[in-house]
């Protein structure tokens, strides 16, 4: 059923627009006796849902008794993360997913089911697990909380991701995000229906329909006139409906179409948000289809201290480097390294230009050149190339330097998605 929607793409809805919808929402809902609230992370902190949670937790007050960010594979959220993100919540109500240990398989999804929605590319079956806290039947209520924006594994962010990668296990996470990679990413990215998706979607129907999940979700974008990010879109609802329509207000907003190809892309990661290249990667992923043969994407990531948000997973990019799809695969097929971490592999091979263009990352002093050019990078000093190219000078989109160099501005890259039409065909 779809409770909510409202958005448009020059819509902006005020934080009292959004408060006022939910606890018409809420009440419609009839009353409640004990909460959990699966927002995003600290990774996901443009996406609005910690006022959200926020929300939450002033209308069901104590019965609100657990809230678990869906970390995925990321680390866990710090205190101090906790305590800006989500500044109206009780920090004693957080719980951290533990997406190796605190997990149980729901039900598998066939191996005929895979081949078939991944076209022959994949063929093994897939375990649905979910954090076991959810399957406490004393939830009454369930509120998965986030932004649906393109996204590199999936197609389109949230909704039911949320629920079986956010707070997932290690064997699903590992599986669906080799599915996409299989399948290929510039034919995922943007779609609202992709192999995984679908997947995700059968495990939703089948094997845990009787949760008591509602998704709220946003769609968020930057406002050209204020430069702000506001709220473009609000949607609730605990079917695929609310998805549907969640996404295709997200790539009306979220996805840019250049005019012609990018010889030159700069991208700002967020030092606050983008510590690793786990996550400072959608610099690559997001931009992939607008960057030109032979182009250059610079990648300014002064927060940069680690490549994987988890210690084996970070060894295992160290070990193997982003070195494109033939050596990833190969490497895959010979080490039980990889074999056991599948979403490693797909990272690596998400993380690769394959050779078409080359990616300079100027990390700050957390990271060294050695340790930047033995993952397969090129590397840049980021001091100087801060003067070349100031981030805080800069505009997003094309930018013309004053020595005539035409540039490509990205000031974050997880808002959006960047495509030509030569590489694009909906």
């Amino acid at each position: 059923m779809l409770y909510y929607a409202r958005g448009s793409g020059t819509d902006i809805i005020t934080a009292e627009e959004i408060k006022s919808a939910l606890v018409e929402v809420f009440d419609a809902l009839g009353p409640r006796k004990r909460v959990l609230a699966i927002p995003p992370d600290y990774t996901r902190l443009n996406s609005f849902a910690g006022p959200i949670t926020g929300m939450v937790n002033g209308y069901y007050g104590e019965r609100v008794t657990d809230v678990m960010p869906a970390l995925g594979t990321h680390s866990p959220m710090t205190p101090e993360q906790i305590a800006s993100m989500f500044p109206d919540v009780p920090p004693g109500k957080f719980r951290v997913h533990d997406w190796r240990n605190d997990v149980v398989t729901v039900g598998e999804v066939p191996s005929e089911y895979v081949e078939k929605v991944s076209e022959g590319r994949v063929s093994y079956s897939w375990p649905a697990q979910v954090n076991k806290l959810l399957l406490d039947p004393s939830f009454d209520l369930i509120l998965s909380i986030g932004q649906v924006v393109p996204h590199e594994v999936i197609g389109m962010a949230n909704h039911s991701k949320n629920i079986f990668v956010g707070v997932g296990g290690s064997a699903g996470i590992n599986k669906s995000h080799f599915v996409g990679a299989s399948y290929g990413m510039e034919r995922i990215m943007g779609r609202a229906r992709t192999p995984v998706r679908d997947i995700l979607e059968y495990s939703r129907t089948h094997f845990i329909p009787e949760l008591p999940v509602i998704y709220i979700l946003t769609v968020r974008a930057k406002d050209e006139a204020s430069g702000r990010l506001v709220t473009r879109g609000l949607f609730v609802g605990d079917d695929f409906e609310c998805f549907e329509r969640a996404s295709a207000l997200s790539l009306e907003t979220n996805f840019i179409m250049v005019d012609r190809e990018i010889r030159k892309c700069v991208v700002w990661l967020d030092p606050a948000e983008f510590k690793s290249t786990w996550l400072g990667n959608k610099a690559i992923y997001r931009t992939r289809m607008a960057l030109a043969d032979g182009a250059e994407l610079v990648i300014l990531a002064p927060g940069l201290r680690e490549f994987g948000e988890d210690p084996a997973i970070d060894g295992l990019i160290r070990k193997y480097g982003y070195k494109g799809t033939p050596h990833t695969l190969e490497a895959t097929a010979a080490n039980k390294d990889l074999q056991d971490n599948l979403g490693a592999s797909a990272h690596l091979i998400h993380g690769s230009s394959e050779g078409r263009f080359k990616i300079t990352y100027c990390p700050g002093p957390g990271m060294s050149r050695e340790e930047i050019e033995g993952v397969g990078f090129a590397w840049g000093d980021i001091g100087e190339t801060l003067r070349r190219y100031p981030a805080d000078v800069m505009r997003d989109g094309w930018n013309m330097m004053p020595d005539g160099e035409e540039v490509y501005y990205i000031s974050n890259p997880a808002l959006g998605l960047w495509a030509h039409p030569s590489r694009f065909n909906d």
